[in-house]
């Protein structure tokens, strides 16, 4: 097998619970839970069953508010740093980051109109809480309303 060096980006370095992504970083393994996230015990044991294969950061899913009750717990029981991940819930995306997790995932397509994503940025840099702002092809039309939103740097 022949591997060839992989030019990349240069991109800024974020920290996600004493991770370090973005710039010359090694790549870093991350996956996403497939439990229920209100389900503590199952979603925690999956969690240290990817931290065993080698994973470094996961995502959980955050629905509804039982799973946004059930952050705290995980994130004390959890070997790695844990990222919430909304969908069409604003208020979940704010809420979540009281719970002590290390960064949010939304999608500005699901989120809601551009004041939705507004507000949850300003609660991430209020808190110095990274955000990810990913986008899937069938939302990416969606993605226009991010169009002349200052992210910041």
């Amino acid at each position: 097998m022949v591997c060839e060096k992989v030019q990349r980006r240069k991109t800024k370095i974020v920290e996600i619970g004493g991770i370090r992504i973005g710039g010359s970083n090694p790549v870093v393994i991350q996956s996403m839970t497939n439990t229920p996230t209100h389900r503590i015990s199952k979603t925690v044991s999956q969690i240290r069953t990817l931290a065993e294969a080698g994973c470094e950061i996961v995502r959980c899913a955050v629905p509804d508010t039982r799973a946004l009750k059930a952050l705290p717990a995980i994130v004390r029981e959890s070997p790695l740093p844990l990222v919430a991940d909304i969908h069409f819930r604003p208020d979940l995306a704010v809420k979540s980051m009281e719970t002590g997790i290390a960064k949010v995932r939304i999608n500005p397509g699901t989120i809601g109109n551009r004041d939705a994503v507004k507000r949850v940025i300003r609660a991430a840099r209020r808190r110095n809480i990274p955000l990810r702002i990913g986008c899937l092809l069938y939302t990416s039309d969606a993605a226009d309303e991010l169009d002349g939103v200052d992210l910041g740097g």
